[in-house]
Formats: structure tokens, sequence, C-alpha cells
């Protein structure tokens, strides 16, 4: 059998080719493709404005029922943790005493009423005489002096069975307001004293009950700046509605209104105090509970609006955002975001209406890179995620310095 031995020389040039036409396809291969990110085109929106503040539940009327006479408690005349209305007796004051000194007074103003008659006759009879020269003129000026201390003594003894009857009237200790009692303070047999003002028991109103919170000087000059400028509309802070979250994270059935905010600040905290008040039917709410209370301040129209995803901080804790400029190459923008409505910041600087926001593939590129922006399917604004629920479910959460110090801290 015969084999034909193939020229060294062709081998090598077959090889060559080979090697040739794979440098080829490595010189000849595609550019790299444009990163596709999702992005958002921020838009002015009308957003509420919505302070969440911590605070205090407070009884509508406290009415501390204290001793006003001295004696012993004979008995107690209600069942605690009850309603009580306005008048109702709730305790017995032994009123043997306060009897005795009253039936005393009204003989002292007997005693006294029978010598001013006595002291008018007689300054009648020396007004005739005197006139016939028949008593000299200090006789008569003598009884006209006794009658008038007679008329005293007459005022002085109506005064003192007025006192009296008081007094009597103060070993019936009665309910001042329509409220719930509290614990009795004082059992029957003990001694209370009206110098000491023992306290004996605590009415208060609950329904409705009001509720004190604090906010610093520093927001409430920037929400007066807000409405001065135009940015905020408000209806008034009657009409201003509060929602109020209880201790275990639910939100309260009844919304209350804004009463009033105090015109003095406390120099120790910096801090003001606004009043708001609920309707309170059921006793859900009782005195000394924390809450914290969500104030609708008004309504910011050209807020601008950033998904909390699309938002990172920088090593000084600045909030930042990729945006992909009209040239399609990404910019890093530091944002001003002072509150949240939702999953979204409300940006107050570093954005313009139309910019494109990354929110998606955030990983691919960096700035001064080119991409290629599509729409980010994104829930609407004011829908909260189950992540923010807890701190705002269904509503906007906490704006002021809270959220700033969250915006610059996170």
């Amino acid at each position: 059998m015969r084999v034909e031995r193939v020229p060294f020389r062709l081998l090598t040039a077959a090889t060559a080719a080979v090697m040739l036409a794979a440098c080829g396809q490595k010189q000849s291969a595609p550019p790299p493709q444009t990163p596709e990110v999702g992005v958002v085109t921020v838009q002015p929106q009308a957003v509420p404005v919505v302070t969440e503040l911590p605070g205090r539940t407070n009884a509508f009327l406290v009415a501390q029922v204290r001793a006003r006479v001295d004696g012993i408690v004979l008995r107690r005349e209600f069942t605690e943790g009850t309603q009580v209305k306005a008048g109702q007796r709730l305790y017995k004051i032994d009123p043997a005493p306060y009897i005795a000194t009253l039936n005393n007074a009204k003989a002292s103003l007997a005693k006294a009423q029978a010598n001013l008659a006595s002291t008018t006759a007689q300054a009648n009879r020396y007004k005739v005489l005197v006139a016939a020269n028949a008593v000299s003129k200090q006789d008569y000026d003598n009884a006209v002096a006794a009658e008038g201390q007679a008329a005293a003594d007459v005022a002085a003894g109506k005064a003192a069975v007025d006192t009296a009857q008081i007094n009597l009237g103060y070993t019936d200790v009665v309910s001042p307001v329509t409220g719930q009692v509290g614990i009795s303070q004082v059992t029957p047999g003990a001694y209370v004293q009206a110098s000491q003002a023992t306290l004996m028991s605590t009415v208060q109103q609950l329904d409705p009950v009001y509720v004190d919170v604090t906010q610093s000087s520093l927001a409430g000059l920037k929400l007066r700046r807000e409405i001065q400028a135009g940015r905020l509309k408000t209806n008034g802070p009657n009409a201003a509605q509060v929602e109020l979250v209880l201790e275990d994270g639910r939100v309260y059935s009844e919304k209350g209104k804004l009463q009033f905010t105090d015109v003095t600040v406390d120099q120790t905290t910096g801090s003001v105090t606004i009043r708001a008040i609920f309707a309170n039917k059921d006793h859900v709410l009782l005195p000394g509970m924390f809450v914290r209370a969500r104030i609708e301040e008004g309504v910011n129209e050209n807020a601008l609006l950033v998904p909390q995803i699309g938002v990172t901080h920088d090593q000084k804790g600045q909030p930042t955002a990729l945006v992909l400029n009209k040239d399609d190459k990404v910019e890093l923008r530091t944002l001003q975001a002072t509150s949240t409505y939702g999953q979204y910041w409300v940006v107050e600087g570093g954005l313009n209406a139309g910019d494109r926001v990354i929110v998606n593939g955030v990983d691919k590129i960096k700035p001064g890179a080119q991409a290629k922006g599509v729409a980010a399917q994104l829930p609407p604004p004011g829908a909260a995620s189950d992540a923010s629920a807890a701190a705002a479910p269904g509503a906007p959460a906490a704006s002021g310095a809270a959220a700033a110090s969250a915006a610059s801290g996170a």
C-alpha cells in the first residue's frame, strides 16, 4: 500500500491560514451594547403636607374633688370608675358641727334684729323730742349711732348665717363636672381638712379628649414661610384634619381637628405645643397615653416625587440620585429630600421638572456612561409598601424635622 506524503510547506501554509482566519474573527467582533435602565420622569404634582409628631392624650375636663371643710367622712356614695353627673353627691362629711354653727349664727342674727328694732324706735322718738328741746342733741346723736351699729350687727349676722350654710353645704361633697370618677383617695372614717385641701377623688371628662403634641420651632417657622410664599395652601387651623396612631400601631377610627398652636416657644426644648381634639365615645383614648398625630397642614402643589429605590446616600449622608440627561448620559445629582410620601421622597432641590431619574439597573452604569432609558413600572404615589406601612399605613409619612434627619442620615 502506497502512502503519499503531504509536503511540509503546504501544511505550514494551511495552519497559517487558519490562524489568520481566527485573528480576523476577533477583530471583527460587534461593539458592546448600551445598557438599558429603568427611568422615572419627575413632574410637579400636588402632595399633602403631613407632619407626624409625638404627643400624649389629656382629658377634656379634669376636676380634683377636694375637701372644703374639716370633718369625718361618714360614707362614700359612688362606685369607682363609673360615670357621675355634675352635682351628684360623692361623699358625706359629718354635718353635726356645722349644723350647730348655723343655729348659733341664726340666733345671733335674731338677737341683732331685735336690738335693731329697739334702737330704731328710740332714735325715732329722740328725733321728735330733740325738735322740742326735750332731749339734748348729744342724746339724739347717740341714739342714731346705736341704730346704725345695730343695723351693722344685723348685716354681720346675716353674713355669718350665709357662711354657716355654705360650710354645711360643703359637707355634701359633689362632683363639679360630668365624667368618669377615679379611685377614691379616702374611705369612710377618714378625717379630711380644708386647710390641707385633702384630695378625695378625681373626675375626668373623656369625651371628647385632647391630644397635645410638640413641634420644633424651626419646623413651624418653615411651615409659615411656605404658606407666605404661596407654595402651601391651607383652609385654616380649625379645619385642619388630624389622624392619630395608637401605641400598638393602629390608626384611631376618629379623625380630630386642630384647635390651636401655642404662641410661646419652650426655651429648654425649642418646641411649641399643638393641641387637637378627638371624639372618644368608646373611651379608647385614656389620659396620658402616648400617641403619634399626623397633622394635615396643607397641600404642596409643585412637589417633585422620586421613588425611594432610586435614592442613595453618599459618604456624607447626603441623598443622591442618578439622572439620565438629554444626551442619554448618566449624571450624579445631590438632592434635598425633606419628607416622604408613600414610597417616594419629596424633593425640594437637585432636580427639575422633566428630569429622568434612574430607578432600575443602577448597578449597570456609572456617572458619565451612556445608557438607554425605558419607563419603569412603579406603584402610584401615595401607595405605601409593606415596609413603609408600619410607619405610615395608607397615608403620607412623616415630614418636617424627623423626615429631614432620615433623609440626611439614612
